[in-house]
């Protein structure tokens, strides 16, 4: 589970959005093909049960599938630090409508066989990608999910020469993922509150 940045409220982002929602005809072009899969994976976790890990692209028809996985994911996290500004677990459903609509961000459904076990965000910027969020049910977790399908949208963006992403210092078992998958942090951390601090990762890509 990756945290939300401050940034992700900020003015910046919101006239970005503006400008892509006014590009938007009507809901009625948002076809069911955007959630075709686009990559599939041979994770060992699923192969055991004759299911192949997939990501398939969500579309603004998904928002309140996305938005209800969201919560539950980041239930317990909410609960421990008690971020109601920032967490994604207190946001709001019209934030992920929203983002749904942006330019530049992606979502995926974290797919195992025909299940949705989880969901991940990309923002991508020509040749930077960051990793905003992703997310597995609780009851997938801790079976190498999140950690495959990282790897599966990384797959997805050849051009990018960097990636980019924050989460919480204190949890140290998801520091050791993204460390364990190359990532660095860079120097930057942020405190949101007492015993809470965001901390950022970057990898560069090896051509």
């Amino acid at each position: 589970q990756v945290s939300i940045r401050r940034s992700d409220s900020g003015q910046g982002e919101e006239d970005e959005i503006a400008v892509w929602c006014r590009r938007i005809s009507s809901e009625a072009t948002m076809k069911k093909e955007d959630g075709d899969c686009r990559m599939q994976g041979c994770g060992r976790q699923g192969q055991q049960y004759g299911f192949d890990m997939t990501l398939r692209k969500a579309g603004i028809i998904d928002c309140e599938e996305l938005y209800r996985m969201q919560l539950k994911c980041f239930r317990e996290l909410l609960e421990k630090y008690r971020d109601y500004d920032f967490s994604p677990g207190a946001e709001k459903i019209e934030k992920t409508e929203r983002r749904l609509r942006e330019q530049f961000s992606d979502y995926y459904f974290i797919c195992l066989g025909k299940a949705h076990i989880g969901a991940l965000r990309v923002i991508h910027l020509e040749t930077l990608c960051i990793l905003k969020q992703i997310y597995i049910l609780p009851e997938y977790q801790g079976k190498g999910y999140a950690q495959r399908a990282l790897r599966l949208a990384e797959a997805l963006y050849p051009s990018a020469l960097r990636w980019e992403l924050d989460t919480i210092l204190q949890e140290e078992k998801l520091c050791h993922l993204y460390e364990k998958m190359g990532y660095r942090q860079n120097g930057r951390t942020e405190e949101i509150k007492e015993n809470m601090t965001l901390v950022f990762y970057a990898k560069d890509v090896t051509v």
